[in-house]
């Protein structure tokens, strides 16, 4: 595989190299012909090498092979557009059949360059996101490269569709990516979040968020990339400067914002990583849930998980770009508040998010939750007067969850012939902080002991009696209950 995969290799850097050559002399065709073959061969040598578990160096090249294939190929499917569009205005492109669609004799159709119908439009949508921001190509290449991901061709495409679906707005157009929250996103996270009293808001825009976070009596430090000169109601000036570089001065701080989509992933791995807020909350596109090969998307999702997602069962209102004044569009996203918990142990979530659809237009005129409380309540609604059923969700300690959790610890334990802390955990369904805490607590009272070599932890004679005693205590006030 290695020697297949060398002599290829040098074989794929002089068809490149050419295709190059032929592209920069005006020979669109053919080096479009060669850059495909090029693209479709380094794709195999890459595919090849993965299933065989080779050198990642090896991927890698082959890789970055294919990339450069793929940046000739996009840019010779740009010139054709630009020819067909060209003999299109002087009445040379022919749609053929009979009789011709145009008479003269310089005429060609599009079968004759070897370009169809849906190739042509996905060219000309490559070439109005390069009209939109020079070097298009080259960074959404780059990027994937840099994640670790394969350079494709439906990748680029889905790009092109992406930056043509926001109607193509050039660099200077879309500014800083400022789009500011609808207020029915926060009306609804108010009412079935709190968070606590003082609260950050690092990407504040023109304080789409922070300002109903004040009205609800949250105290907010606001700050941004761009300098807009917000400040809070008592007259503090926003801070400037990238969250993605920021440094945590006072820890603990909940977080609440809308990220920029672009840096999405690293924006929240940097604030669960550097700040670790109590609770924080990101307004976002649901296809985050979704996703494995960025290392912060795993780092937020799959190590720190959030605990719960609100789903938004319709749209909300279309989140427009600062200055807008086109027309108002209809939202084309589905997004969701995403909120992490952080436990007694440090860490976040317990692998299990909770995805609760809601409704925001029940929310129009629903009270805030009463900041500094913390928790959540269900958004379950019921037809009765002048009430709502709402149930909090309390934080208990690490030192009462162990409480709860020993007699049914006892119990799996004397049925084991030995354990350790994750056939615990996973025998029990408790969280790994609880089943060390369980482990420490009770050999600490005797009740289970260190078994020879590597047979684990076993349960003593001294658990056993407490074990005992726990099911006769438990069988007394059953009895009890059926005298009574």
């Amino acid at each position: 595989m290695t020697e297949l995969a060398i002599r290829d290799s040098s074989e794929l850097v002089a068809r490149i190299e050419t295709a190059r050559a032929l592209l920069d002399a005006g020979d669109v065709e053919r080096a479009l012909k060669l850059s495909s073959v090029a693209y479709d061969q380094a794709k195999a040598v890459a595919g090849s090498a993965e299933r065989v578990k080779t050198s990642r160096d090896l991927v890698d090249k082959a890789r970055r092979m294919q990339a450069e294939a793929l940046k000739i190929e996009s840019l010779c499917y740009v010139a054709m557009a630009d020819a067909v569009d060209d003999a299109q205005a002087k009445g040379e492109l022919s749609r053929g059949g009979r009789p011709k669609t145009v008479s003269s004799e310089n005429s060609f159709t599009l079968d004759e360059i070897g370009v169809d119908r849906q190739q042509l439009h996905a060219a000309r949508s490559l070439r109005s996101a390069i009209e939109a921001e020079p070097g298009f190509v080259d960074r959404v290449v780059e990027v994937r490269l840099l994640e670790g991901l394969e350079p494709s061709r439906a990748a680029l495409k889905n790009a092109a569709r992406h930056a043509i679906g926001t109607k193509t707005a050039t660099k200077e157009d879309r500014g800083d990516d400022l789009y500011e929250t609808p207020i029915e996103a926060m009306r609804t996270l108010l009412a079935l979040e709190s968070f606590g009293l003082n609260v950050l808001e690092p990407s504040v825009g023109r304080g789409a968020i922070s300002r109903p976070l004040e009205d609800a009596g949250y105290e907010v430090t606001i700050s941004d990339l761009v300098d807009r000169g917000i400040t809070t109601r008592h007259g503090e000036c926003q801070g400037v400067g990238d969250f993605l570089t920021s440094i945590a001065v006072d820890g603990g701080w909940d977080i609440v914002t809308n990220p920029p989509y672009g840096v999405a992933n690293a924006y929240a791995a940097h604030a669960l990583r550097e700040h670790r807020p109590r609770k924080m909350a990101l307004l976002l596109n649901l296809n985050f849930q979704c996703g494995y090969e960025d290392a912060d998307r795993r780092f937020v999702m799959d190590e720190n998980p959030p605990s719960r997602i609100y789903a938004f069962a319709h749209r909300l209102p279309m989140m427009h770009r600062d200055g807008w004044e086109g027309n108002k569009a209809s939202s084309q996203m589905n997004t969701g508040w995403f909120v992490w918990e952080r436990n007694e142990d440090g860490t976040y979530g317990d692998g299990h998010p909770r995805l609760i659809r809601v409704v925001y237009d029940n929310f129009e005129h629903s009270e805030p939750l009463t900041p500094g409380a913390g928790g959540n309540v269900s958004p379950l609604r019921f037809d009765a007067p002048d009430e709502e059923f709402a149930r909090t969700t309390p934080r208990k300690t690490l030192e009462e969850r162990c409480d709860e959790e020993t007699a049914r610890a006892l119990v799996w334990m004397a049925e084991s012939p030995g354990f350790d802390a994750g056939q615990l955990r996973r025998g029990i369904g408790v969280r790994p902080s609880v089943a060390d805490a369980l482990i420490a607590d009770l050999a600490t009272k005797g009740l289970i002991w260190a078994g020879n070599d590597d047979d684990g932890w076993r349960i003593s004679t001294a658990g056993m009696t407490a074990l005992n005693a726990t099911a006769a205590v438990l069988l007394g006030a059953t009895l009890d209950e059926v005298a009574a």
